[in-house]
């Protein structure tokens, strides 16, 4: 098969370094031009690098301490790091676009308990001491809930995860006593330490074959617990993970049944 201008170009689009362009170019004279074909950067650019790209338009800032350019004919950024929702509006408004969008605490005191379509992630304490929260939708757009999200939420009763959470942070539903079900979908691969802690009116929940650990104390002080199955993927299960389930008579795990 031979490699005409477009496909090399889609495969240089995940090169790693400005050198492996320059070699490109250097070795194969018939691809000579391919880095004036780009009209974005695929690469974090310096002062040297950005002189080769010369027909940039949409300029990608991949990490927060990138250098940013804002000469010749960019008249867009898009940005990948981590930004909080404050941030992200601020961007919208000159015409740019951010990848990777948080919900943090601040967010939610000044924008309320809706979560935004446009967020990836609830951040650290997001949801911490909303005692009057009874319920909350997740779009799914998001694929992490953060450490202690919803810290003592007392009255929150039930919660349905989309499926495209793929973590749990530790702590994240710690001291939530109201809480009485939970759906955890595949495919989340991590439950974190402490995260159902004295949830004590869950009576039940199931765990999707994905999680593959359950992290210290994450059932404990979780009274009303009568059972749980346990899948095979689990190959750890944290310290007194069910320490305080004074409730629980039956933990199916490895399809062997322990009373």
């Amino acid at each position: 098969m031979k490699l005409g201008y477009n496909e090399i170009m889609i495969t240089s689009k995940y090169f790693n370094d400005i050198n492996d362009f320059i070699n490109l170019e250097i070795g194969i004279k018939r691809f000579q031009g391919n880095i004036e074909r780009f009209h974005f950067n695929p690469i974090p650019l310096n002062e040297y690098s950005r002189k080769l790209f010369t027909n940039i338009e949409t300029f990608h800032v991949y990490e927060y301490d990138d250098e940013i350019f804002k000469d010749g004919r960019i008249f867009k950024y898009v940005i990948w790091y981590l930004v909080n929702y404050s941030e992200y509006l601020q961007e919208k408004e000159q015409g740019n676009i951010c990848k990777n969008i948080e919900y943090t605490k601040k967010d939610r005191k000044k924008y309320g308990n809706t979560i935004p379509s446009e967020v990836k992630s609830l951040g650290y304490e997001c949801f911490i001491y909303c005692y009057s929260l009874t319920t909350i939708n997740i779009p799914s757009s998001i694929s992490v809930l953060g450490k202690c999200c919803f810290y003592k939420c007392s009255s929150l009763t039930s919660i349905n995860i989309p499926s495209t959470i793929s973590k749990i942070g530790d702590g994240c539903f710690y001291g939530c006593s109201s809480l009485i079900s939970i759906n955890t979908p595949t495919p989340i691969n991590e439950i974190g330490s402490r995260c159902f802690e004295y949830c004590s009116s869950l009576t039940s929940i199931n765990i999707p074959s994905s999680v593959k650990s359950l992290g210290y104390h994450c059932f404990y002080g979780c009274s009303s617990l009568t059972s749980i199955n346990i899948p095979s993927s689990i190959n750890e299960i944290g310290d007194d993970c069910f320490n305080g389930c004074s409730s629980l008579n039956q933990l199916i795990y490895l399809h062997q049944l322990y009373q």
